[in-house]
């Protein structure tokens, strides 16, 4: 092959890789150039309408992407029940533990770059967590507590897979939000002007609620994972997830605390009566006795990984687009393609974990997970506290994002009809 033929070739095949990468970034398309079809994608629109016409929630933003080509994106219902503001589909929502996949994304770059390994464990970057011990006996009566000595020490792996033995202050076990309460020690939302660093380096002296490894225990694990980042990358967690993922994603939308500019795109915040049917969330300081409403329209000091966002419906797209491309979006490449494929295959091993697995951060569908629900096996996704949920199918090359922001919501049923309508749509 003569020099101009080897030019030629290799500028044909960057040609074609850079068609490639075009293709997966997120535009906007009829629905049957991505084998939807647009009138069954439509019953999304019925079905919400039916809930909020029940007076069961006020309001949803939703976005459908397949293939990089955004096929469903609207805001229904109204963004606020009170003035009955329609709901725009770039309104700004609380995202709870949505959070987590961002903050499981940020210790996978450090790992990517060679500055930890997921074996290593926390008591390397964190002394508090030197010599653990585990929870033995518990008085209800009292709150007094045994414990017993960790096996092993908790290990960075342990905190992406929920099974390092960390409970959930507020929302978790009895004992856990009891133990927790003694040092103040936050659930992760609309919290004061404390630091991550201090509350986190105080639950390390706290007994871990089961051996390190053997449980799957939904907890803390990512705030804690969201204080190692600051302290191996150097930088606040805010950051560091601005300048390493949120900016080069083009996510402008995603924040702790919101700058003054947003505030007046923050959905208002819901809740339900005692027959199930939705009201707005009370002035008051708190809801529920520990959830600022007005979070995050103020300003703070406490960035918890594993709850403390907002963001929205497109803004989260673009993350998820960039996990379906396997760690690159628009040429930025935020993780290597074999780290974004560990994070959705089985990480616990054998520790029960319903019909599903667990990988790094998500739940992963599985075959047997296909009698409940439609999503592709090895597909994974998560969701939030205030009603919202995600998943990414690498299967069909789906991403879809479904919001209220509502707690509680007793009707949460809505987010499988949305699953299952996302799916009834596809013709191919």
């Amino acid at each position: 092959m003569s020099a101009k033929q080897t030019l030629l070739t290799f500028f044909l095949g960057f040609s074609t890789l850079a068609t490639c990468a075009q293709k997966q970034t997120l535009t906007e398309a009829k629905p049957e150039t991505a084998g939807f079809s647009a009138s069954k994608l439509n019953r999304i629109d019925s079905m919400v309408h039916s809930y909020i016409d029940s007076g069961f929630i006020g309001g949803a933003t939703a976005l459908v992407a397949r293939n990089g080509k955004i096929v469903y994106y609207k805001g229904l219902g109204e963004d606020n029940i009170l003035t009955h503001e329609a709901m725009k589909r770039d309104e700004i929502f609380r995202i709870a533990s949505q959070t987590k996949a961002v903050a499981c994304v940020a210790i996978l770059i450090l790992a990517d770059e060679g500055k930890l390994k997921l074996s290593d464990p926390v008591s390397k970057f964190i002394d508090t967590y030197k010599n653990q011990v585990v929870l033995d006996s518990f008085n209800k009566t009292d709150n007094s507590y045994t414990t017993v000595p960790a096996k092993r020490e908790v290990t960075i792996h342990d905190l992406l897979t929920h099974t390092s033995g960390i409970g959930y202050a507020q929302i978790g076990s009895p004992e856990a939000v009891a133990i927790y309460a003694t040092k103040n020690i936050p659930g992760g939302i609309g919290i004061g002007n404390i630091t991550l660093g201090e509350k986190m380096r105080e639950m390390g002296k706290l007994p871990l609620m089961h051996q390190p490894g053997t449980q799957w225990t939904y907890g803390l694990n990512m705030d804690l994972m969201g204080y190692l980042v600051e302290v191996i990358s150097g930088k606040p967690l805010d950051v560091f997830l601005r300048t390493r993922i949120f900016e080069p994603l083009g996510m402008h939308d995603t924040w702790f605390y919101l700058p003054e500019n947003k505030y007046a795109r923050l959905v208002s915040l819901n809740t339900e009566d005692s027959t199930g049917h939705v009201i707005p969330a009370p002035d008051s300081t708190n809801l529920n006795g520990w959830v600022y409403n007005n979070y995050p329209a103020t300003k703070g000091t406490y960035f918890s990984g594993g709850g403390g966002l907002s963001s929205t419906a497109y803004d989260y797209a673009l993350f998820m687009q960039m996990l379906l491309n396997r760690g690159s979006y628009n040429g930025k490449q935020i993780l290597k393609p074999a780290t974004v494929d560990s994070m959705s295959v089985n990480q616990i091993g054998n520790i029960p974990y319903g019909d599903m697995l667990f990988g790094l951060g998500f739940g992963v569908y599985t075959k047997a997970s296909k009698a409940r629900s439609p999503l592709s096996p090895g597909s994974y996704g998560w969701g939030g506290m205030f009603s919202s949920s995600y998943w990414i199918d690498p299967k069909e090359k789906i991403v879809a994002q479904f919001f209220l922001n509502q707690f509680p919501n007793t009707h949460a049923d809505i987010h499988e009809k949305f699953q299952q309508l996302v799916y009834d749509a596809l013709v191919k």
